[in-house]
């Protein structure tokens, strides 16, 4: 038989470590996935509940910035009961590589999920490269290379 210890799951964990270790707490991160594929580096936020308005992102200097706000007013004669889901400001900051082109960040917010779209730069994309066949062109452009000042 499986029993439940209510305090146990009435504790905020992210809170009392905070305390403990006197660190901010993880309450105000939006929680995220980041997926690298060949072309693209493509991140989701779980923003459930958060107006689309209050929803801002930036990028300068290669950091992407989001920020979010979700309020809950309260009528003065009402009285709270529960009060288990986040609420107030949430804040998130990445690095983003120089290998990622930071000029064409693309995002939608769909079903509580930010969803943004960071482009691999285009000199950072594997690419092929072409192999000469023979000495005679690399040795000519060795040859040149040699006899200039530069």
């Amino acid at each position: 038989m499986a029993m439940r210890l209510a305090p146990l799951f009435d504790f905020d964990f992210d809170d009392l470590f905070a305390r403990a270790w006197d660190v901010p707490s993880f309450a105000g991160v939006a929680p995220m996935d980041a997926v690298r594929t060949s072309d693209a580096l493509e991140l989701r936020f779980d923003l459930p509940g958060y107006d689309p308005d209050s929803i801002d992102l930036s990028v300068e200097k290669n950091v992407l910035t989001l920020t979010a706000e979700r309020n809950w007013v309260i009528d003065d004669d009402a009285r709270v009961v529960a009060r288990e889901r986040r609420h107030g400001r949430v804040r998130r900051q990445l690095r983003l590589s120089d290998g990622l082109d930071a000029s064409r960040v693309e995002a939608r917010y769909d079903n509580g999920v930010l969803s943004v779209r960071i482009p691999v730069a285009e000199n950072a994309q594997p690419h092929k490269v072409q192999i000469a066949i023979g000495s005679g062109e690399m040795a000519q452009a060795a040859a040149l290379g040699e006899g200039s000042d530069n």
